[in-house]
């Protein structure tokens, strides 16, 4: 579906003093109205999580929030370490709750190891890997897999769909486990999940549907991501968190979010997509990006058809009328 807002201003056009306060005072409105009495935020050390969790603590106070960090092993603990630097900062509540033995209970490492030996046979489980996409072109996008040898080489493979749904559908479990640990906690204290996709992640469907999708409120689902690193620093989070590049944290091997689903640095994607929804001309996008027209046209082709592709991930369950 094609959004069309010409009167949209752009990601630079931002106060974040003013988003600050205003962002707090909605997200605590949007708390007391469903009856909670505080936030749940899983903070993965990225700036999404760092800044939902201060907008979560300036809305209702430290004493009202908790910030679990949910570590698993493909990940290892640096992320963990940095959540429980956030979670000091802020003055929280934090819990840690690796997440691994669940998952290995229900099969997320098994059955990844069979996708990834669909394509390297001889793949072992203490390979590190990731799942890449192929260079926008304006055509179909397809993904490829890398794998890290013992010796330190890399080798990279397209993956046929079949191993491809089920490395996602294995790789999804992660997310999705740790939503199930989120609503344990909200249950126990009586808070609301607070969910943290920027603009960028909740228009293009770069979440798991009853994973990182899900959540009670969702602060900054219209917040660009560079409009988030801005937050950041008005927030006056951590360094290490307020600075890092977006990442996947889902693959053993560093992978942006990049050069796994959108094709673009998240600078040049905020334009491309306020673009695409101001009803920007591709000449006026590409002068602003130092781009080819070709290259915007490009883009705006994947906006559109992530956006039809990714209905399924915003749908809400169909109730079938018995009448």
């Amino acid at each position: 579906m094609r959004h069309v807002n010409e009167n949209l201003a752009p990601p630079a056009d931002f106060d974040p003093s003013a988003a600050a306060d205003r962002i707090a005072e909605r997200t605590a409105t949007a708390i007391s109205d469903l009856g909670r009495r505080g936030a749940v935020v899983a903070v993965s050390g990225g700036v999404d999580s760092g800044v939902v969790a201060g907008l979560a603590v300036r809305a209702l106070g430290p004493e009202h929030v908790i910030c679990l960090r949910l570590p698993e092993r493909d990940v290892g603990s640096g992320s963990s370490d940095l959540g429980l630097e956030l979670a000091q900062q802020l003055g929280t509540r934090t819990e840690e709750q690796p997440i691994s033995d669940a998952l290995e209970a229900l099969g997320c490492y098994r059955l990844r190891d069979e996708a990834i030996r669909a394509v390297f046979g001889d793949y072992e489980p203490d390979w590190k890997h990731k799942l890449v996409r192929s260079a926008p072109s304006g055509g179909m996008v397809f993904f490829s897999l890398v794998v890290e040898r013992p010796d330190g080489s890399t080798e990279q493979k397209r993956m046929p769909p079949e191993p491809y749904r089920l490395l996602l559908a294995a790789t999804n479990l992660k997310q999705r486990v740790r939503k199930v640990v989120e609503y344990t906690w909200a249950d126990r204290l009586g808070y609301a999940v607070i969910g943290t996709p920027n603009y960028l992640e909740y228009d293009q469907g770069f979440f798991v549907k009853g994973g990182d999708g899900l959540a009670d409120v969702k602060p900054i689902a219209r917040l660009y991501k560079t409009q988030v690193f801005r937050l950041a620093e008005e927030l006056g989070l951590p360094e290490a968190i307020a600075k890092r590049p977006p990442t996947t944290e889902t693959f053993s091997m560093a992978q942006s979010q990049e050069e796994f689903y959108f094709g673009w640095p998240h600078e040049q994607m905020d334009v491309l997509l306020w673009g695409r929804d101001a009803n920007k001309t591709q000449a006026e996008v590409a002068a602003q990006l130092g781009l080819e027209e070709a290259e915007v046209d490009s883009a705006y082709g994947e906006i559109d058809r992530r956006r039809e592709a990714v209905r399924y991930l915003h749908a809400p369950a169909v109730i079938v009328d018995a009448d």
